[in-house]
């Protein structure tokens, strides 16, 4: 598939099937993220990959337990895939995705959000690519401040300092594939004067 074909046809997806994904796709796809832009060539990012559903699943509740919804900008994102901003019940943050990825930056670090987020955009890229479907998630910040969350970072060797940015979701659809929404034309501009 062409680069912009598949940039078009990857969805973020909040319902997954129990199975898991291949180890060796997610060497493939954590490359990826190794790859990706990052502010200065600084490699500061460190990804932990969780391959493990009972994991994954804690951490996501974790993910949802200092949630603000008072910061949305908006209420509704899919009827198909419905977001935890569309159904209050849903409380796992990953979905019940099977395997997730944690990207950490330096927290002081002025562009450790946008390494992240690059990061982030190449791993669900690669995914696309591989026939794995999956979902950027938010909320790293909160996730790991309690007991069970630090221990955690300290089990995986993370440095003080570090702070979790974002996830990558992976796992396989369950249920049909979300057809694409229509763009907002009105959000390009063009300046050629």
């Amino acid at each position: 598939m062409e680069l912009l074909d598949l940039i078009k046809y990857r969805r973020s997806i909040r319902k997954y099937s129990d199975k898991q994904i291949p180890k060796e796709d997610l060497q493939k796809i954590i490359e990826a993220g190794a790859y990706a832009p990052n502010a200065g060539g600084g490699q500061r990012s460190i990804i932990v990959a969780v391959h493990n559903r009972e994991l994954t699943e804690k951490i996501g509740i974790m993910n949802l337990a200092k949630f603000d919804r008072s910061k949305l900008l908006g209420s509704y994102v899919s009827k198909e895939q419905p977001s935890v901003i569309d159904d209050t019940s849903i409380k796992n943050g990953f979905y019940g995705a099977p395997t997730v990825c944690i990207i950490f930056t330096p927290k002081n670090f002025l562009y450790g959000i946008p390494d992240a987020f690059c990061i982030a955009e190449n791993m669900v890229l690669e995914a696309t690519n591989l026939e794995i479907s999956s979902c950027m998630v938010a909320r790293g910040e909160e996730t790991f401040d309690n007991d069970f969350g630090r221990e955690l970072l300290k089990k995986w060797e993370i440095p003080d300092g570090f702070i979790a940015r974002c996830f990558v979701l992976l796992g396989y659809c369950d249920g049909e594939y979300p057809k694409s929404k229509p763009r907002k034309i009105e959000r390009i501009k063009i300046i050629e004067e």
